[in-house]
């Protein structure tokens, strides 16, 4: 197998999910709970007016946000109320660590683990195109 070759069969592209629920930079919380559950997933990018990937959410943020900001004596309905009121930018992480669809997916673990993150957004030429998760990961283990 040629160099190019390898890489192409190694590249993040294979891997990534290419259906990426995002979320705007100018919501609340309860927006990216309301996702979360909706399209059961644990991490949504957040984009600008632009579609620029400008910070992440996970569900642990989420939940540490939730604990945090509003205590945990209070009703699922108090909750809620409380998520509307919560900017997503007092939660998302920013700057984002992203990756190329041409890196190799041993570059995009490296990265996920030297970073102690759970998710790689994947850009090209500045536009989201997919996402890579430890879950992607764990099937390519799985299929090995």
């Amino acid at each position: 197998m040629s160099m190019l070759q390898t890489s192409t069969f190694n590249s993040v592209i294979l891997y990534m999910s290419k259906k990426v629920f995002t979320i705007k930079i100018d919501k609340k919380l309860i927006g990216v709970k309301e996702l979360m559950d909706w399209a059961h997933v644990r991490h949504v990018p957040v984009v600008n007016d632009k579609d620029e990937v400008v910070g992440m959410v996970s569900h642990r943020d989420l939940l540490a946000a939730s604990v945090s900001s509003i205590g945990d004596h209070i009703s699922d309905f108090d909750r809620t109320q409380q998520l509307r009121t919560i900017p997503l930018e007092a939660v998302m992480h920013s700057p984002v660590t992203t990756i190329s669809p041409a890196d190799s997916i041993q570059d995009a673990a490296r990265l996920m683990r030297g970073k102690k993150i759970g998710c790689l957004p994947v850009v090209d030429k500045g536009k989201l195109i997919g996402i890579l998760t430890d879950y992607d990961l764990l099937k390519i283990v799985e299929e090995m």
